[in-house]
Parts: C-alpha cells; structure tokens; sequence
C-alpha cells in the first residue's frame, strides 16, 4: 500500500465524512485517474524530441505513453494529419498514488517560486488540471542528459460531482493550493 493511499484511508475519509456531511464512505469523492500529457510541437521538425519527450514521461509514470497524433493538417505550423506530436499517459491504482505522492512532496515544491497551485482551475465536474513548465522539477528526470524543456499538462480525475468535493479531496490528500 502506498503512502498516500494509507493517509486517504485512514485520514481523509475521517476529514471528508465531517466536511461533507456524509456517513457512507462509498458516496464520498475519490480520486479516479491522472492524465499526464506532453504536447510537442517541436516533434514536427525533429522526431527525437518526441522520442526525448517519451523518455521523460515513461521515467515520471512507471509506464510508457501513447503517442497522440495530430486530428487536423495545419499548412502554417507544417502539420499533417497524423503526425505525431505529443504523448500522454493515463494512471491508476498504485501507480496513480505514487506519481500523486511525488508531485505533491517533491516536485511542487521545487518549482521555482512556488506560492502553491491555483485553487481555480477545475472543470465544474471536480476534476482538477494543472500545468507544470519543465520536466526537471521531478528528480527522476536527469536534467544533464537533456536537450529539451518540456512542459506538460497533469489531469487529476475524481469521482466527485462538484468542485467543493473536488477542492476538498484534494485539500485533504495534500495538495498545496494557494492562499487567495
């Protein structure tokens, strides 16, 4: 069992039972999946980049990504339809706890002048997204062997059905969002 899944179990469930107001532990929100993705759009000139890109995200995941494909040709960035540019991995169970426990005691914290994460950016549904500006800042990523920043995208799915139980369960799991 992971460490974090050990806190939700033993610590969240008791915090969101008072919060929400709810006594079955099955109705209170949880967290489903995470969707990292990596858009580069470098990979139209030079495939190794992609390939770098691949690299990176398979060292951060624990397994290796799909790579996402372009769905329309565009003649100014010379894309074609099909064309890879980009790869995104989708987590659960262990490995989703792992990356999450990662993200939140390692990696947001070395971000460089970190105030904590937007407390805003959820979909209305209790899915929270965020961006993070370099791969670097997780310390399974050699930044000596690198020839690229990369960017990407983190999605984390929950069950909740609105962003207060969202915002909640992220709360109480961790995550370091910014006073406001």
């Amino acid at each position: 069992m992971t460490r974090l899944l050990k806190h939700y179990n033993e610590q969240v469930i008791p915090t969101l039972k008072k919060e929400l107001g709810q006594e079955n532990v099955h109705a209170l929100p949880k967290i489903q999946k995470v969707i990292i993705n990596m858009g580069v759009g470098q990979a139209v000139t030079d495939r190794k980049k992609l390939d770098e890109a691949v690299e990176h995200l398979t060292l951060l995941s624990g397994q290796k990504p799909q790579i996402t494909r372009a769905k329309k040709a565009i003649a100014a960035f010379r894309l074609r339809e099909g064309m890879p540019i980009g790869c995104r991995v989708t987590l659960r169970g262990q490995r989703m706890y792992e990356f999450l426990d990662r993200l939140i005691t390692l990696a947001l914290p070395r971000v460089r002048d970190f105030r904590g994460i937007n407390g805003k950016s959820f979909d209305g549904n209790g899915n929270y997204s965020l961006g993070l500006t370099e791969q670097f800042v997780f310390p399974e990523v050699p930044a000596d062997k690198a020839t690229m920043t990369q960017g990407m995208n983190i999605t984390v799915v929950t069950s909740a059905s609105s962003d207060d139980a969202g915002r909640a369960l992220l709360k109480a799991i961790g995550m370091p969002f910014r006073a406001s």
